[in-house]
C-alpha cells in the first residue's frame, strides 16, 4: 500500500482518496484547476481492488474475473485509526472537516463507510459501482453512523447499457439511493455524464471532489 499527501493549510479540509492505478496526482492537478478552495489531498494506492473495496464477499460475476472478499471494514479501520491519524498528528492538521471519495468500486466503498464511520461529513462516489449485489437491501436496513453535509453522486449515461442484469441496474439504484438521501435531507447532488464507465474517470472524479469542496 502507498499513501500520498499533498498537504494544504492545517485546517484545509482533508479529502481521502482510495486509487487503484496511481491517478491520484491527476485528480489533485484537475481539482485545482476548478476551485481555489484549498484542500489537503491523501490518495491511497497499492490496494486489493477487489477485496479492500468490497464490504461482501461476491462470487466472480465476469470471465476470468476475481471474487470480491470482504475486506472494506479493515481498510476502512486503516484509513480512520491509522492512516490518518499519523498524517494528522506528524503534521499537526486541525481539518475543518474530512472528505471521503472514490470511482468505480471506491465510489461504493464511499456510500459503505457512512454506516460504519463517523469520521467523514462529505462523500463523493463517482461511477460508483452501486449495482453491488445486496447493497440496496444493506442501505434499506441500516442507518448511516453520521448523516454527511455533501453527498455528490454521478454516473456516465450509458454504463447501465449492459446486458448484464446485475451491471444494468447501476443507474437505477444510484438514482434512487439520490432521492433517498435527498430524502434524509442531505445536501446531494446526482450528475449524469456522457459515456460509458471508463470515459474520463479522473475528470469525473474532481468534477465531484470541486463540487463537494464548494458546499
Amino acid at each position: 500500500m502507498k499513501v500520498e499527501a499533498i498537504y494544504g493549510d492545517r485546517m484545509a479540509p482533508i479529502v481521502v482518496q482510495n486509487t487503484v492505478q496511481g491517478e491520484g496526482r491527476a485528480i489533485y492537478d484537475l481539482v485545482r484547476q476548478s476551485t481555489d478552495r484549498d484542500f489537503t489531498f491523501l490518495s491511497i494506492d497499492g490496494i486489493d481492488w477487489n477485496h479492500d473495496m468490497s464490504p461482501w464477499d461476491v462470487p466472480a460475476m465476469f470471465p476470468k474475473g476475481e471474487s470480491f472478499t470482504a475486506g472494506a471494514d479493515d481498510h476502512l479501520e486503516r484509513i480512520t485509526k491509522e492512516i490518518l491519524p499519523k498524517i494528522m498528528w506528524d503534521h499537526d492538521l486541525d481539518p475543518e472537516y474530512i472528505m471521503l471519495s472514490g470511482y468505480s468500486l471506491a465510489g461504493l466503498f464511499a456510500i459503505y463507510s457512512m454506516y460504519r464511520t463517523d469520521m467523514f461529513s462529505r462523500i463523493v462516489s463517482a461511477s460508483g459501482s452501486l449495482w453491488f449485489p445486496g447493497l440496496m437491501d444493506f442501505v434499506k436496513d441500516n442507518s448511516p453512523m453520521r448523516i454527511p453535509d455533501v453527498l455528490y453522486l454521478s454516473l456516465g449515461d450509458r454504463e447501465s447499457r449492459t446486458r448484464d442484469p446485475t451491471l444494468s441496474k447501476v443507474q437505477e439504484n444510484t438514482e434512487y439511493l439520490a432521492k433517498w438521501y435527498s430524502d434524509m435531507g442531505i445536501d446531494t447532488r446526482f450528475e449524469l455524464n456522457l459515456g460509458n464507465h471508463f470515459m474520463d474517470p479522473e475528470g469525473r472524479m474532481a468534477k465531484g471532489i470541486a463540487y463537494a469542496l464548494s458546499r
